[in-house]
């Protein structure tokens, strides 16, 4: 019961995600659009590129995700559906992990997909641009996990983005510091196995604590 009604929460939302499409690919539009136009400030010098690169294409991933966050339960919750998931056999824990994953494969893995395209543009090496990938893999699950208890937490109340801003970011702050870190290391051939091991370690511990943090902030905001 516990995994059908994972999937079924999961295949709903792609479903509605699928019907406003305009809106799923905001953020992922976003994410080039934003990582592109540093290039063009900077300038093209490439040594500046690479150095700058990890940071900016992470930064702005980080944006991108918190772009769609705000939406992961409104829509639910205004029209009921959300009250009626609680009511349901399904537990808080599985209606939350199903919401983390589908804004994960909505969002998190178009950006790891267009991620190789922002490498070029960031003269990265092939090396590079591998571990930005893998990076992203590791860490976008850990910003979606984090933003759904966020956007749990600020469900209904006013000015919801900017709180859910001023919650989420600071806790995405060490993903983003390993993430950026990795792709950096190994661009001057150094080792990026620390790097990764921390991301992986907070990705771990974010699967085992998001979801949990998530259905009881969904019952404090529907209470």
């Amino acid at each position: 019961m516990t995994s059908n009604g994972f999937s079924v929460i999961v295949q709903r939302d792609l479903r509605l995600a699928a019907r406003r499409r305009i809106d799923a690919l905001l953020p992922v539009v976003f994410f080039i659009v934003a990582a592109s136009l540093f290039p063009l400030g900077v300038g093209p010098e490439p040594q500046v590129l690479r150095q700058i690169g990890p940071g900016i294409v992470w930064v702005c991933a980080l944006l991108a995700t918190m772009l769609s966050l705000t939406s992961l339960y409104s829509g639910d919750h205004a029209d009921g559906s959300l009250e009626q998931m609680l009511l349901s056999s399904h537990s808080g824990v599985v209606i939350a992990s199903a919401k983390a994953f589908a804004h994960w494969v909505l969002t998190g893995l178009p950006l790891i997909v267009a991620s190789p395209l922002l490498g070029l543009l960031f003269d990265m090496s092939g090396d590079a641009i591998s571990t930005l990938c893998f990076t992203l893999l590791l860490g976008t699950p850990i910003l979606s996990l984090l933003g759904s208890v966020g956007a749990a937490l600020t469900l209904g109340l006013r000015s919801a983005g900017v709180l859910l801003l001023l919650l989420v970011l600071p806790l995405c702050i060490p993903a983003l510091i390993f993430g950026s870190g990795a792709v950096v290391a190994v661009d001057a051939g150094m080792s990026a196995r620390g790097h990764l091991s921390l991301l992986g370690a907070l990705l771990l511990l974010t699967v085992l604590g998001a979801p949990l943090a998530g259905a009881a902030a969904l019952r404090i905001s529907t209470a």
